[in-house]
Formats: C-alpha cells, sequence, structure tokens
C-alpha cells in the first residue's frame, strides 16, 4: 500500500485490504439486499454521488474505486475485466458486506457485473445495467472505430492475479514524463488543468474537487498487454451457446434513446448505423435474463446516472422489492 500521497483528500470510505494491496469502499444505507455499484471506464466510487444517497434510504448501498482508480492502490498486472470481478469479490469478502447482491454496472461496469454473476451466482440476487458495452460492440478504440472483439489475439486471457503472484510495475518515471512531454499541447495541458464539463457539471460541488483531484496525472502502471478483445470475444462466443446467462435473474437494463450528435471523424450515415446497432445490443442485453426488462430513457447520453439519476434509484428500487 502507500499509493496516496499528502496532498490526496480524505477518503469518503473505508481502505479495505484484499490481500497486500487496498481498494476504497464507500457504504452508506442500512438493509439486505446490497446494492454494488460499479463505475464505468474512467470514473469513479463518487460519480454515483446523485444515485447512492437515495439508494440509500431503502436499503444499503456500496460503490467502490477499481485498483490504482481514486484512493485505491494499484493492483496485480494484466488488469482485464476478470481481475476487476475477482477483486470485487475479495473486496466485499473483506468487508464483510453480506451477499445477496444487486449489481449495477455503467458502460464496461455492465461486463464486470456480467463476469461476477457467472463466477458467483449465488450471491448474486439481481441486477441493473446502465447504458452497459455489449461484448459485440463498436467503439472508438485506439484512434478508429471498429468491432473491439474482432481484434482479438492468440491465447487465453490470463488467470486472475495476486499481488504476490504479479505485482504491479510503474512505469519509469522519465519514460513516462518524455511520452507526457510529447503529447499535443492541447491534450498536455487537458491532462495538466483537467475541468469538469459535462455531464459531471451535475455532480455535487464538493465532488468536483475529488474529480479533479482523481485526474491528476502520474506515472501510469504497466500491463502486460491489452486482454479487451480477447475477454469480448470469450463473452460473446458464451451468448453463442447459451443467449441466456443471466437465467430468471431480475434484470434492468436502462439505455439512452436521446439523439447524440456523430463523434468527430465519424460521417453521419456511419454514426446512424452505429446508433442503430446499438439499440438493438440493448434489447439484446435485456435477453440474458427470462426476467430481463429494457427502459429507454430520452433525456440521458451514456451517463443516465447523471443526467437521469431518477431513473436508475427507480430501477433499483423495482429490483430491490422484486427480490424482497
Amino acid at each position: 500500500m502507500g499509493f496516496l500521497d499528502r496532498e490526496s483528500p480524505m477518503p469518503l470510505g473505508r481502505l479495505i485490504d484484499i490481500g497486500g494491496y487496498a481498494l476504497h469502499l464507500h457504504e452508506t444505507g442500512r438493509g439486505s439486499p446490497t446494492v454494488v455499484l460499479v463505475a464505468g471506464g474512467g470514473d469513479f466510487s463518487f460519480d454515483w454521488s446523485l444515485v447512492q444517497p437515495e439508494a440509500a434510504k431503502f436499503t444499503r448501498v456500496c460503490s467502490y474505486d477499481r485498483a490504482g482508480q481514486a484512493w485505491s492502490d494499484p493492483g496485480p498486472y494484466p488488469r482485464t475485466m476478470k481481475q476487476d470481478a475477482y477483486e470485487l469479490h475479495l473486496l466485499l469478502q473483506a468487508a464483510c458486506v453480506p451477499p445477496p447482491y444487486v449489481l449495477v454496472g455503467h458502460s464496461i461496469g455492465g461486463l464486470i457485473v456480467r463476469l461476477y454473476a457467472t463466477a458467483h451466482p449465488e450471491s448474486v440476487a439481481g441486477m441493473v445495467l446502465v447504458d452497459p458495452t455489449h461484448e459485440n460492440t463498436k467503439l472508438g478504440y485506439q484512434g478508429r472505430i471498429v468491432r473491439v472483439r474482432e481484434l482479438s489475439h492468440a491465447g487465453q486471457v490470463p488467470s486472475v492475479q495476486t499481488i504476490q503472484s504479479s505485482p504491479p510495475r510503474l512505469e519509469d518515471a522519465s519514460e513516462w514524463q518524455r511520452k507526457f512531454d510529447a503529447l499535443p499541447d492541447n491534450i498536455r495541458q487537458a491532462k495538466l488543468y483537467p475541468s469538469i464539463r459535462p455531464p459531471y457539471t451535475q455532480l455535487p460541488e464538493h465532488v468536483h474537487a475529488l474529480r479533479l483531484w482523481a485526474l491528476r496525472p502520474k506515472p501510469e502502471y504497466v500491463s502486460l498487454d491489452d486482454y479487451l478483445p480477447n475477454e469480448l470475444q470469450a463473452i460473446y462466443e458464451e451468448r453463442q451457446v447459451n443467449t441466456q446467462t443471466l437465467g430468471d435473474l431480475p434484470l434492468v437494463v436502462i439505455a439512452s434513446a436521446r439523439q447524440h450528435e456523430a463523434s468527430h471523424g465519424v460521417d453521419t450515415e456511419e454514426w446512424k448505423g452505429l446508433l442503430a446497432e446499438k439499440r438493438i445490443e440493448k434489447q439484446d442485453l435485456a435477453a440474458l435474463s427470462g426476467r430481463g426488462k429494457l427502459i429507454l430513457d430520452p433525456l440521458s447520453g451514456h451517463h443516465i446516472h447523471l443526467d437521469n439519476p431518477e431513473i436508475v434509484v427507480g430501477a433499483i428500487r423495482e429490483i430491490i422489492e422484486e427480490v424482497r
């Protein structure tokens, strides 16, 4: 441990040792089942600040930071979604948070909670997926729009690691500085002086300061390889055999139905095709369970829990009531 420096703000919750490194867990509310909030890529525990206090009025709620994010220590490498799901299990056990859980995953967090439910089905009572990433999706990835799973390479996704078997490796400081200095001026300035932009402007003022701190530039921890394409391909292949991988688990999928402007570098027709494909993907994710339900939200972009937190809290309440 020892990842935090003197300038780090006080954690919102507890730092829980999960085997030689600590993850940050923020718990509020009381009751069962416990809601576990899993953020999307690049987001943090406090980005649930519009959802967690409201859900905590009717049950226990936990948000957390994945290894290397905000207050959490760096974890073993390589970093994979499978590793993230494994560490979430260790965290809930070490923090004495008893099952059953209602897992709530945003974006790529939706894939992490699905992997968790596959590994620990007896612990999961229900699930809410917030504009989740589909295993067959096209994304802006490594500078271009691609179907990410098609970039998978030979070899299996590595097994989960411990801090003893594969400790994190910090990138050489001089090499990190060289790469940072080589960035275009606008990107380097954005990293040096991060700002709060929509949709994060909707977060409470005190969270803005936490977000600016968490986005501070720092040397990266080295991963052996990028296994996201392989993991998506493995999930895709499993779905070809079993489309209903969640059985009859209570499930709500909330999808953005707001019209989005085309991303930079994507022509209008390709963008329309991408949006149509994503709508089909969200319908497919609702079919993960025989009790799956799709909610389309015309008010929100990708961060539904920021644009329209009430609809996320309502879905959580619906699952809680069904489970109870």
